[in-house]
């Protein structure tokens, strides 16, 4: 606000109105003294102006900010009577500011202990503040609501102690917000590791795809070279079979029992399968390893997912004994789209885990029951594999799908067979995992996207 302008005194008039017996230089010098103190006064009421609009500029800001501010805050004296609230203060408690100002801050608590408490902060000297003690306070309709305290001591400008300051929420907002940071931050750490995982899935899957193609050349020809021996074996067998047979000299003889010749033709077949076999099982191991590098993918389309897993149980079964029972419910086809062969691989190697998992067991069994859920991308078959075995230890849980990991002894499993069912469920767009039922036993569930609008 600007007051309006001080006429300024007329020169002539005062000299004019000279006192009488007061010579004119004198006069003069008193009228030049009454300018300059009329010229500061002038200033001095400028500058009063300023500072008083930016006072009430302060005072519109602080009290913008104290109506914005969400937590409760009191200002109290040092007997805890209060000077000042905010508006959350009034909303929480139902009162007004001018009801508020003048009563004691330990009106506003909901029990004796809390009122205990609030005196003993009270009572406290220092410049110590108090963070988090949890008070109950009566809100406006009558219930007690724990409240997070904050005690900050507030000083005057010579630092006299004038009372305390006092900010609060209420602790269930606090508890929300812990919770969701917490939820958050879970949320996080499990991404990351699907994260990890995935990246080293696909690290591993480059260098194990440069492993089985450096392999599979010298494979091949120790498999085809040891079946050209076995050929050349044989031929000559028959043939030492048949000089044998014509007779020989003693020294002939004795040569023939010094070299053994006899037991290394009995050895020769032996010898010779056990090399087939290492390298077609080497070889096996090779075509895993392309499998799990994803070098061998198919081709998408439609196929029916149960009739695959009642083809893969069918295929498995023969090869197991009778005591291995095996039940199937599952709803309708449940078409998705991919390769129909890969998917057999992963239902195969799910069941004879199963089937391994229960070989000590009076009777095994393995339920596969499935059913169509919402899921995040559409509908979804989700199938579960659910055996009565001994169940997964929580130690290898972590482990199960990572390569060459198998709980197996030594010559049973490479521990490629899980690691490449992730991997082949991953690329159509679904999930493996792993755990143990609450009944017993292991569990493996199967997710897969149902294939466009024939889902429902």
């Amino acid at each position: 606000m600007t007051r309006p302008e001080r006429p300024r005194p007329d020169s002539s008039a005062l000299l004019a109105a000279a006192p009488d017996g007061m010579g004119e230089g004198a006069w003069i010098d008193v009228i030049q003294k009454m300018d300059e103190v009329y010229s500061d006064l002038l200033q001095y009421e400028v500058a009063l102006e300023e500072k008083n609009a930016k006072l009430e500029e302060s005072q519109g800001f602080i009290l913008s900010v104290l109506t914005s501010i969400s937590d409760i805050l009191v200002v109290c004296d040092r007997s805890g009577r209060i000077d000042d609230v905010n508006r959350s203060l009034e909303v929480f408690t139902g009162r007004s500011a001018e009801a508020l100002r003048g009563s004691l801050f330990f009106d506003l608590l909901a029990d004796p202990a809390a009122v205990a408490l609030a005196r003993g902060l009270f009572a406290q000297r220092g410049d110590a503040p108090v963070h988090d003690c949890e008070l109950a306070l009566r809100a406006a309709d009558g219930s007690a609501v724990a409240v997070s305290i904050n005690c900050t001591p507030r000083y005057s400008s010579v630092g006299k102690s004038l009372g305390v300051v006092v900010t609060g929420r209420p602790v269930g907002e606090l508890r929300k917000a812990y919770s969701a940071l917490r939820q958050a931050h879970d949320d996080l750490k499990r991404t990351q590791q699907q994260l990890l995982h995935s990246e080293k899935m696909a690290s591993l899957g480059r260098l194990v795809a440069g492993v089985a193609h450096e392999l599979n050349n010298p494979i091949s020809f120790v498999l085809g070279n040891t079946h050209a021996l076995q050929r050349y074996a044989s031929r000559l067998s028959e043939y030492l079979s048949a000089v044998h047979a014509a007779g020989q000299s003693d020294a002939l003889r004795a040569l023939r029992e010094r070299l053994r010749i006899d037991r290394i033709l009995a050895d020769l077949d032996p010898l010779i399968e056990g090399t087939v076999e290492g390298a077609e099982r080497t070889r096996d191991i090779v075509d895993g390893l392309k499998r799990f590098s994803a070098l061998d993918r198919e081709e998408n389309s439609r196929f029916a997912l149960a009739a695959v897993v009642e083809r893969s149980v069918s295929w498995v079964c023969k090869a197991l004994p009778e005591r291995f029972e095996v039940t199937v419910d599952l709803p309708g086809s449940l078409p998705v789209i991919g390769s129909s062969g890969q998917m057999q691989q992963v239902v195969m190697n799910l069941v004879q885990n199963a089937a391994d998992a229960t070989a000590g067991q009076p009777v095994a069994r393995l339920a596969i029951r499935g059913r169509v859920e919402s899921g995040a991308a559409g509908q979804e078959a989700v199938l579960r594999f659910h055996d009565n075995g001994p169940g997964i230890e929580a130690r290898h849980l972590a482990h199960i799908f990572d390569p060459f990991f198998t709980t197996k002894p030594v010559g049973r499993g490479t521990g490629l067979g899980l690691s490449i069912s992730y991997g082949i469920v991953e690329r159509h767009g679904g999930s493996l995992s792993a755990g143990n039922h609450p009944d017993g036993g292991a569990e493996f569930v199967l997710r897969l996207p149902l294939a466009g609008n024939d889902a429902a």
